[in-house]
């Protein structure tokens, strides 16, 4: 699965760090998350999609091996 947290990141003007605070997980989980090395629970999913203005489908994308 890809997403586009990185990129809604920079567009909000946040680090890692204050994302990280706003949703109530760690750093490492964002980046995790963000190295397409971790997949979200759905909970968290909808949290980055409310905080973004965003359906979840537009800040994650199944891809064909998925």
């Amino acid at each position: 699965m890809k997403n586009s947290i990185k990129v809604e990141r920079a567009i909000h003007d946040l680090t890692q760090e204050q994302l990280a605070q706003k949703l109530g997980v760690s750093r490492q989980t964002i980046h995790a998350i963000e190295s397409n090395k971790y997949v979200p629970s759905t909970i968290l999913a909808m949290k980055l999609a409310r905080l973004f203005g965003k359906q979840v489908g537009e800040i994650f994308r199944l891809e064909e091996e998925d």
